[in-house]
């Protein structure tokens, strides 16, 4: 496949693509006839850098129609990612804002069900997304983590459902902000204020849409409460159970999260924090149990000089399922290799501190194309 990099002007927000947008290795971001919505949206693909097949250019130079490609798992990670983005901008009608709610929530849940252990992958790996994005990343992650910890729990489905929601809408006012805090670092007194103001923000706006589950609406609310009295907007100390998981996936994801002005925290500072701050929570118990000593998305070197990456938890926790990124020699492998590593040969030997071997490397290219 040739591929030729889009400019702009190639590129009409709010109208249906005429080409399948890929990255640069050809993986498909967004399908044919998809509609880009926002210059956010835009603006962050750019960045990423994409392209488009020259035989579909060709196509539609002759007057053809070019035919979506299926989406990819990713690509459909992807939709979330926008659809959460339609959510917060479109001025929908309650019961059409409920529909998109609902739907976005069934998307999400399928794909953290379908495959968990990407879910965990793209969570430790945001290199890839550029940082204006961070409010809409952040929110989906949290949802799917909050889901998969309510699932460790043993929580009622239903109850897992609803935290998943809350976790999707609990910044519903406050995304565009937080990606311009993640890029500059830095808030206006006025922007302090509204980010204070994001719980009440997001619960006005769901019950003006319609939505009435109280469980839900407690959880948003209360998401940056604590026992303490320390919390905002109200200096609770009583929490809801839904918001203390939420305020847990909340606050662990953003730590391993990178911004403009600091790099991520390590996994397992993160849990260690998390393990400090609440050392005898069943929360913080399923957090840790869920990520586990080597979860996807963790660099490691392996017993016959291969360094990889982490793709699938194992039968044991040190035994996890491994795709290369070099070589015995050190050298970058031309295609990844998976690596059963409960073989002797292609053993856990240590964890590699160089994250940049897998900086803004596509998921695609470790875990070839899923559906």
């Amino acid at each position: 496949m040739q591929l030729l990099k889009l400019v702009a002007s190639q590129i009409k927000v709010g109208a249906p693509l005429p080409f399948n947008v890929r990255d640069e290795h050809g993986h498909l971001l967004l399908a044919a006839a998809q509609v880009i919505r926002s210059e956010r949206q835009l603006e962050a693909l750019l960045a990423r850098g994409i392209h488009a097949d020259v035989e579909e250019i060709k196509a539609l130079a002759a007057g053809r129609k070019v035919e979506p490609q299926p989406p990819t798992l990713f690509a459909r990670w992807g939709r979330c990612y926008w659809g959460l983005d339609a959510l917060a901008r479109d001025p929908l009608a309650p019961e059409d804002f409920r529909a998109a709610c609902n739907e976005l929530g069934d998307n999400l849940q399928s794909l953290v069900e379908q495959q968990p252990d990407v879910a965990l992958y793209l969570m430790l790996r945001q290199e890839s997304h550029h940082l204006r994005m961070y409010g809409l990343t952040h929110a989906v992650y949290t949802a799917a983590l909050a889901w998969l910890l309510a699932r460790r729990l043993q929580w009622a489905p239903e109850q897992q459902r609803t935290l998943l929601m809350a976790a999707l809408t609990m910044n519903l006012s406050c995304l565009e902000l937080q990606g311009r805090f993640a890029i500059y670092g830095r808030l206006t007194a006025e922007q302090r204020d509204e980010l204070r103001a994001h719980p009440d923000a997001a619960v006005a706006r769901l019950r003006a849409a319609g939505i009435e589950d109280e469980t839900w609406l407690r959880a948003v609310v209360e998401h940056h409460e604590h026992a303490d009295g320390l919390g905002y907007p109200r200096g609770l100390r009583e929490v809801c159970e839904p918001a203390q998981l939420l305020r847990l996936a909340d606050v662990f994801l953003a730590k391993i999260s990178r911004r403009e002005s600091r790099p991520a925290l390590d996994l397992r500072e993160a849990e260690r924090q998390a393990y400090a701050e609440y050392p005898s929570s069943p929360m913080v118990a399923a957090l840790i149990r869920e990520f586990g000593p080597l979860p996807p998305g963790e660099v490691v070197s392996l017993a016959n000089g291969e360094r990889g990456v982490v793709i699938r938890r194992g039968a044991t926790p040190q035994t996890p399922l491994v795709a290369t990124l070099t070589d015995k020699r050190g050298m970058p492998c031309q295609a990844s290799l998976k690596r059963d590593t409960s073989q002797p040969e292609f053993a856990f030997k240590a964890l590699e501190p160089d994250r940049q071997l897998v900086a803004r490397l596509p998921p695609e290219r470790v875990y070839g194309l899923l559906h």
